[in-house]
């Protein structure tokens, strides 16, 4: 498994020009996983101006050369990005034939207009959809259900299945629980119900002890959930902001690494170097391990990812697959 995922790492750093792209099959999220197989993924956020999207798109000239399965990209809490998000991912879609996903959410939205949303997304070739229920809107402290919305993931998971069959459905899990769920088993049960609402995929939240990753996946197996569990990584940059980003989804940073980064913090570049290696190292250990997958939370830019994947292709813990 780890030879055969290296391999594919080498496959991708055969960078294609845009027009060759084309060639890609892939449509839904199932089908980037399997056998000999592996799930290279980015996700991006909707830029708030033109300017945004005009140094977004420079930053995925340079990450498509790894030729990604798919690119996903986020929706706004209240759903206020809708229209932002569905530019992003549908103009990803024409530029690079990669085949695209949009995050959607259950706030604030009833079941027509999440339909509305969806029938616009599939006309302009978006085939793919992260189904969460979302944050509470900033200033409201609990999650509200609208009128003829939906309360919970896995009823927006089993809605989109009804109404949109042929749709490529991904889900979150939570290495480290989620924080408002009561208990890892709790937490465990309703990605349980998502997975058996029609999910293809598990997409995971950020996470920096490797170990917490591969506790989940065990209990995930054991609950029953067969679909593949893919990591979601994010390459520290900042410390101040991983301090941030950490404390909104509840990521615990190691104690090592967090003072590494200190030992750094008037000084930008080397927290970036320092975020870098360490994200080199837990991407080849998760490799090694043979998950389906790698999910890379990219905020917007491409450094740091193409650092980590470069240096995973020429690591020579991958060399023996280059041979094959």
């Amino acid at each position: 498994m780890f030879l055969a995922a290296a391999a594919l790492f080498q496959t991708a750093a055969q960078a294609l020009p845009p027009t060759r792209l084309e060639t890609l099959q892939l449509t839904t999220l199932a089908q980037a996983y399997g056998p000999e197989k592996f799930g290279l993924s980015f996700e991006l956020y909707p830029p708030k101006t033109e300017r945004g999207m005009t140094a977004l798109f420079r930053h995925l000239d340079r990450l498509v050369e790894f030729q990604p399965s798919y690119v996903t990209c986020t929706y706004g809490a209240d759903g206020s990005t809708r229209d932002r998000t569905l530019d992003v991912v549908s103009g990803v879609r024409q530029k690079y034939a990669v085949p695209v996903a949009t995050h959607l959410t259950c706030v604030g939205r009833s079941a027509a207009q999440l339909k509305e949303y969806l029938e616009r997304a599939k006309s302009l070739d978006i085939q793919n959809v992260v189904a969460l229920r979302g944050d509470p809107p900033q200033g409201e402290a609990e999650f509200r259900t609208v009128e003829g919305g939906f309360s919970h993931a896995n009823e927006l998971v089993q809605f989109i299945r009804r109404e949109f069959a042929d749709l490529g459905i991904a889900v979150a899990g939570y290495p480290e629980t989620h924080q408002a769920a009561p208990s890892p088993d709790v937490d465990l049960e309703n990605l349980k119900r998502k997975v058996d609402a029609g999910a293809d995929v598990v997409i995971t939240q950020l996470f920096y002890n490797n170990q917490d990753f591969f506790d989940f996946s065990r209990r995930c197996r054991q609950a029953g959930i067969r679909v593949p569990i893919v990591p979601g990584l994010l390459p520290v940059t900042n410390l101040a902001q991983i301090q941030r980003i950490a404390s909104l989804c509840g990521a615990k940073l190691p104690a090592q690494f967090q003072a590494d980064l200190q030992k750094y913090a008037d000084d930008d570049q080397g927290q970036f170097e320092v975020g870098v290696e360490f994200s080199i190292r837990q991407t080849a250990e998760l490799v090694e391990a043979g998950v389906a997958g790698i999910h890379y939370f990219v905020l917007n830019k491409s450094e740091a990812a193409r650092r980590v994947l470069q240096a995973n292709l020429s690591s020579p813990s991958l060399s023996p697959a280059m041979d094959c």
